[in-house]
């Protein structure tokens, strides 16, 4: 499906979108994934933090694709440590694996327990999040659009994905003061957001056009 062009919304408008997903879902019988993505510092997980708030108890749950991430130890070992946060750091057949089990998902079912990323450790930790009976799944994260591994696996079996797009001085502003706030030094804070951060931003700006919406959210 081609991209539409970049729009202005609301949060209340994109939480209007979301719930006619949430309600096709419902009618169906089967869980349906909306999937929220960009580069990093755009607001993904702040948006989804406000789907679910307007949504209302019960009806979304996030499962953050930030959960593959592979572990600190087996970066190490691989002598990708300081590139963590590449599209090559993540497990992307565990991530469309598990997206795949989640949209196959009826109510009444067990719940699907997913991992969840923990800043504050900077880890990835087992069964963080439980999936039960929600009609709506929210995934944010980087790579939902990128062409190659699994990632298009995992794509396939969503409803709809998000593209937020943002100005690069005021996502760049953003990423130093989260790295800020997670301990870096602001010269680290700052080489880290130009530097690895920034690298992986240029790869998924390539898959911009592949998105069912392009916003700026407002």
């Amino acid at each position: 499906m081609a991209a539409e062009p970049v729009v202005r919304l609301t949060t209340s408008e994109l939480v209007e979108r979301a719930a006619r997903i949430a309600a096709e879902a419902s009618h169906a019988g089967r869980a349906r994934v909306l999937g929220v993505t960009g580069p990093p510092g755009a607001g993904k997980s702040t948006l989804a933090a406000a789907l679910i708030d307007g949504l209302g108890h019960g009806t979304a749950v996030v499962v953050g694709m930030d959960g593959f991430h592979l572990s600190n130890a087996v970066l190490e070992a691989r002598g990708s440590r300081d590139r963590k946060g590449a599209i090559d750091t993540f497990d992307d057949a565990g991530y469309a694996a598990l997206i795949s089990r989640l949209a196959d998902r009826r109510p009444g079912e067990p719940p699907v327990y997913a991992p969840e990323f923990r800043r504050e450790i900077e880890e990835p930790i087992a069964a963080g999040t439980a999936v039960a009976d929600e009609p709506l799944v929210i995934t944010e994260g980087n790579y939902l659009l990128a062409p190659g591994g699994a990632w298009p696996a995992a794509r396939a079996r969503m409803a709809e994905v998000w593209y937020l797009d943002l100005p690069d001085a005021e996502r760049l502003r953003r990423l130093v003061a989260r790295h800020r706030a997670f301990g870096k030094p602001l010269p680290d804070a700052e080489a880290w957001a130009s530097g690895s951060d920034q690298r992986n931003a240029e790869l998924i700006a390539a898959t911009r056009d592949a998105a069912d919406l392009i916003v700026e959210w407002t």
